[in-house]
């Protein structure tokens, strides 16, 4: 499979990912949403921020997912995987703040980024708030 991760455009994590600073992407949910349990090592994820074309691809390293959490366990995961997320230490708490009642978290370790040939995609079909695509092929995400 193939994934398109929407970013915030103003958190510039897209920038992070190019210079390595953000090794991992996360994902933190209420309820399981994509791309829980449709992820593995070795897809590609395109990134874009969001209201601009797509510009990186990597590939994943390694994905973990964590389900039932509580604001301890949010709070262990964000202190272990925070820095490679792209986190700067002082964000921490505003962080946990953000996620600490959220149920569900997917970690995607990031490997190979690199800028690529940017191209619009067209969302019909998930959702305009969907911020995380899954595909068979990304070609049939390109617009035409």
């Amino acid at each position: 499979m193939e994934h398109v991760a929407i970013m915030k455009k103003e958190w510039h994590l897209t920038e992070k990912i190019l210079t390595g600073e953000k090794k991992i992407e996360s994902r933190w949910y209420m309820s399981r949403h994509s791309p829980w349990n449709k992820i593995e090592k070795g897809e590609f994820v395109y990134f874009k921020d969001s209201g601009e074309p797509v510009t990186i691809r990597t590939e994943t390293k390694k994905i973990l997912q964590f389900s039932n959490l509580n604001p301890g366990k949010v709070r262990e995961i964000i202190g272990k995987y925070g820095g490679d997320d792209g986190i700067n230490v002082d964000d921490i708490q505003k962080f946990y703040e953000r996620f600490k009642d959220r149920k569900y978290c997917i970690l995607i370790f990031l490997k190979n980024p690199r800028k690529i040939k940017s191209f619009k995609i067209n969302k019909e079909g998930f959702g305009l708030m969907s911020a995380w695509l899954t595909v068979d092929n990304i070609n049939k995400l390109r617009n035409k």
